[in-house]
């Protein structure tokens, strides 16, 4: 039986990513970077819709007051659904005008991950931030090419993040909003593509997306590979688990760089056997 479904739409995401599941909402959100747009699918009746955005946006995060919150190339701002209103967007590194967001995710506090890249993807200009609770941004780790992820582990001791343009995923320790580097997590291989979007599940294990790589795996907290699941698209980009029980997982990818194609740029939904995901907690803060 294929492992794989295609979520039937009209459009292919030129750059798919940002993937985010709402439970207010009952629905799974993701970015198309380039086009750019955000993507709504209500899972109760599978109904899709795209707004377009007015410039490249990497990720978005619920809010705890209603609507969302996503990394634009000039900022942070807060987006307003139905209707879509965008907000002013809070500058992060106004003095890198060739830099945007890329990846970011929420942790079990609420607080925002998330890291800026060079668009040209030619400078290790890119920084990983962190938003606390409260609204307040700082800078935690410098020197990436493109970064991607994060993804949390259950207990909450660990930090994953990756250098894509370095094939390369981290492990840091975390510790009340502070991290250290524990070390390389695991190196891909030129027949692996490129790391990219990641997430873990309720087993403490991280789901990794292969760009240039055409699968999805799974890697237990040691860092070993324990499974991966091939995809008709090269350039697979994100993973989010969704629903009520976070038991089912959607994937992005992208169309950016190929040929027209049936599956790059698609979306879809995965069955990974049973296994289910974590709770995704909204952002309680002040944007702007």
């Amino acid at each position: 039986m294929t492992a794989w479904r295609k979520i039937e739409r009209d459009v292919r995401d030129t750059l798919g990513e940002g993937a985010m599941w709402c439970a207010r909402d009952g629905a799974f959100y993701w970015t198309d970077i380039l086009a750019p747009a955000l993507n709504r699918m209500t899972l109760a009746s599978g109904a899709i819709e795209r707004w377009a955005m007015p410039e490249p946006l990497g990720w978005v995060v619920s809010h705890a007051e209603g609507g969302l919150v996503g990394g634009f190339r000039s900022g942070i701002a807060k987006i307003g659904l139905d209707p879509i209103e965008v907000g002013p967007r809070k500058a992060v590194e106004a003095h890198l005008p060739g830099n945007r967001m890329n990846d970011g995710k929420t942790d079990a506090t609420g607080a925002i991950w998330c890291g800026t890249m060079d668009m040209g993807e030619s400078q290790a200009s890119g920084s990983l931030y962190r938003i606390s609770p409260q609204g307040e941004l700082s800078m935690v780790d410098i020197g990436y090419l493109v970064p991607n992820g994060p993804a949390f582990s259950p207990c909450g001791r660990w930090l994953y993040h990756t250098d894509s343009g370095r094939r390369t995923i981290y492990r840091f320790a975390l510790d009340d909003g502070h991290i250290r580097k524990d070390g390389v997590f695991t190196v891909f291989g030129e027949d692996d593509g490129y790391p990219d979007g990641m997430t873990t599940d309720a087993e403490g294990f991280l789901w990794v997306a292969h760009w240039d790589g055409g699968r999805i795996s799974r890697f237990d907290p040691e860092g070993r590979r324990e499974r991966s699941i091939a995809l008709p698209a090269k350039r697979v980009t994100n993973i989010a688990f969704a629903g009520e029980a976070h038991d089912r997982m959607f994937v992005t990818s992208a169309a950016t760089g190929l040929p027209p194609s049936e599956f790059d740029g698609a979306l879809f939904e995965v069955d990974c056997g049973g296994i289910t995901g974590n709770p995704t907690v909204p952002f309680p803060g002040i944007v702007g």
